[in-house]
């Protein structure tokens, strides 16, 4: 992930690589996500201006989403400043569409989450365990769970606890 490395990571691994320079890092400028922890993505878009002759692997075939969700994400990323070009692709065509909402904040994006995934149920499509709810922290779950819970969704949550059952909320 050398593309959410800071200065100092970015001189260990020049100094760590000696004068020959012997050195392989993975990135993609496109999913630097930590300036705000002091991540530069410049380190990896002038890697080859620190290191010349470097070699550059573009992996840009996606083997998990299909084409419409590639479409939506190429014509997002192409929008972002200071990136190299690229233009992910995938043998899997079509897919169901992309549905794009702009919430207000956590709890209508939490209720948004719960009307789509009832519907699909109602209407006879799909199960609740066909569902899975992705968020970046843990703290983000509890609007989702509130809301869940309200409306009587099923749910379990993987990899931390429940936002009632965390020994901080419970004291």
């Amino acid at each position: 992930e050398y593309q959410d490395t800071n200065r100092a990571q970015f001189e260990l691994i020049n100094l760590l690589a000696g004068p020959e320079g012997n050195l392989c890092v993975v990135g993609d400028d496109d999913q630097s996500i930590y300036s705000f922890r002091g991540a530069d993505v410049l380190n990896i878009l002038n890697f080859e201006d620190a290191h010349p002759g470097t070699k550059i692997v573009k992996l840009e075939q996606n083997y998990r989403s299909t084409s419409r969700i590639l479409d939506v994400a190429n014509d997002i990323i192409r929008r972002n400043s200071d990136r190299r070009d690229k233009k992910l692709w995938t043998a899997k065509s079509g897919g169901d569409p992309v549905v794009y909402f702009s919430a207000n904040d956590h709890n209508s994006e939490a209720a948004f989450i719960a009307s789509e995934i009832s519907r699909a149920v109602d209407r006879g499509d799909m199960k609740y365990s066909d569902f899975a709810v992705l968020y970046r922290m843990n703290a983000l779950s509890n609007p989702i769970e509130n809301c869940f819970t309200r409306v009587r969704i099923p749910y379990r949550v993987y990899g931390g606890m429940k936002f009632y059952d965390r020994k901080e909320i419970k004291d």
